[in-house]
């Protein structure tokens, strides 16, 4: 059993999200995954089984193992960000289940921004929609690695190869303009499970893999930035004892990068250099420990470091400022105020900040920048520029997807109101 346990705790972890327009199938597509993959279990199956005859449908509804909310089992559409777990022999799953109405936006973006690929749906009736377009451009803005579009629904168009050909033509116009560089095209039907889990005999003339095949084998060993030291200092261990009367140790999870035990290493903001002691997880040291591993560290010299303070290699230190450009999604009912002031996390460190200018707003279903209008509400992109009252060391979000990242926070009411990814 320890062997089987062992096993699982090492398989590696895909994290993925669904994205589409309304009605396109992605609750739908999540539960044929979960159902033959064997995920879920007898009691799950035979309670939607009730659901689905008191709805009056003639088949099992599927959906309704993500659709949790009331709302959305009663409007059949997904409102929130429904998140589920399962594994395979192969690999482990997190799954983030997305809205597809243009007013939740916001939660497309919460549910994506630790994705390591995207499954886009493009209903095979339909094509490309003005939804489909603002989706990719999200998973291109939060730097999702590998896309995977579904066109779904093959079922209704006599499972077509000239429609899924013209609906492959139609897309890659799209990635064209985006930054997105992985793209793979797979022809499903996800109420009868066609090359989701199992190959489909309806459609011949695919030869590639299934959706399935493609999670499971898809490589995101090199998604991660291996080449930047980044930790940040979550709390400093001082054990008031006299056993551990001199230690001090740096508890925090390496944003990216590889740590080992003799490394050089600077400290920010003071820059005071010292070389990597040790390095431990629960009392067992580590030979080398790297992203998103928890880690406690010690240095060879005593310097002062507090929560908020960055780890860093000595040779690539991240961009230092008070001003910073980036992409902002507002994620509030009220409206961003331009020289309004926010609380501001990033990593560990918490200051404050003011938002001093607003290049363009994004028109999301055409990708067009607007410059002349420069509010900015719920759901809305732009481009903006911040100033923080103290210096704060970051990279890139096209670099790093943690040290590129912040949330604002309105003072008054402690709600999150933006999400930014730094240029």
């Amino acid at each position: 059993m320890s062997d089987l346990t062992d096993g699982y705790l090492n398989m590696q972890l895909l994290r993925f999200t669904t994205a589409g327009s309304v009605d396109d199938g992605k609750s739908t597509l999540i539960g044929r995954l979960l159902y033959d993959s064997k995920a879920i279990f007898e009691d799950q199956l035979e309670a939607i089984e009730r659901a689905s005859e008191r709805a009056g449908a003639e088949e099992v509804n599927l959906a309704l193992l993500t659709d949790g909310l009331r709302a959305e089992r009663e409007q059949g559409i997904t409102i929130d960000v429904a998140y589920r777990y399962f594994a395979t022999p192969k690999r482990k799953f997190i799954i983030a289940d997305t809205p597809g109405h243009v007013q939740y936006t916001r939660n497309m973006v919460t549910g994506a921004s630790t994705a390591n690929a995207a499954v886009i749906l493009v209903d095979a009736r339909h094509g490309v929609l003005e939804q489909t377009i603002r989706h990719a451009y999200i998973a291109s803005l939060l730097r999702i690695p590998h896309l995977i579009v579904c066109v779904n629904k093959m079922d209704l168009v006599g499972f077509s190869e000239k429609v899924f050909e013209d609906i492959q033509t139609q897309f890659n116009k799209l990635t064209g303009k985006l930054d997105i560089h992985d793209v793979r095209f797979v022809p499903i039907s996800a109420k009868y499970g066609d090359n989701v889990v199992d190959r489909s005999e309806r459609m011949p003339w695919y030869n590639g893999p299934t959706l399935m095949y493609l999670l499971e084998t898809i490589h995101i060993g090199s998604d991660y930035n291996h080449t930047l030291q980044r930790f940040p200092v979550q709390y400093v261990i001082r054990p008031q004892s006299d056993k551990y009367h001199d230690f001090r140790g740096y508890a925090g999870r390496i944003a990216s990068g590889f740590f080992k035990p003799g490394d050089p290493v600077k400290v920010l903001p003071s820059g005071l250099t010292s070389h990597v002691k040790t390095i431990e997880i629960m009392d067992k040291k580590l030979d080398v420990a790297f992203s998103p591993q928890s880690v406690l560290m010690t240095l060879e010299d005593d310097i002062d470091i507090s929560r908020g303070d960055m780890i860093v290699g000595e040779n690539k230190a991240p961009q230092t400022g008070d001003e910073i450009d980036l992409m902002l999604c507002w994620l509030n009912e009220t409206p961003m105020r331009l020289g309004g002031k926010y609380h501001l996390k990033h990593t560990t460190n918490d200051l404050r900040c003011m938002i001093t200018d607003m290049a363009y707003k994004i028109d999301i279903n055409t990708l067009d920048h607007i410059c002349d209008d420069k509010t900015l509400g719920l759901n809305e992109i732009a481009r903006v520029r911040i100033k923080t009252t103290k210096s704060l060391f970051y990279d890139s979000y096209r670099l790093n997807r943690i040290t590129g990242s912040l949330i604002l926070i309105d003072e008054a009411t402690n709600n999150t109101v933006g999400a930014g990814m730094i240029i």
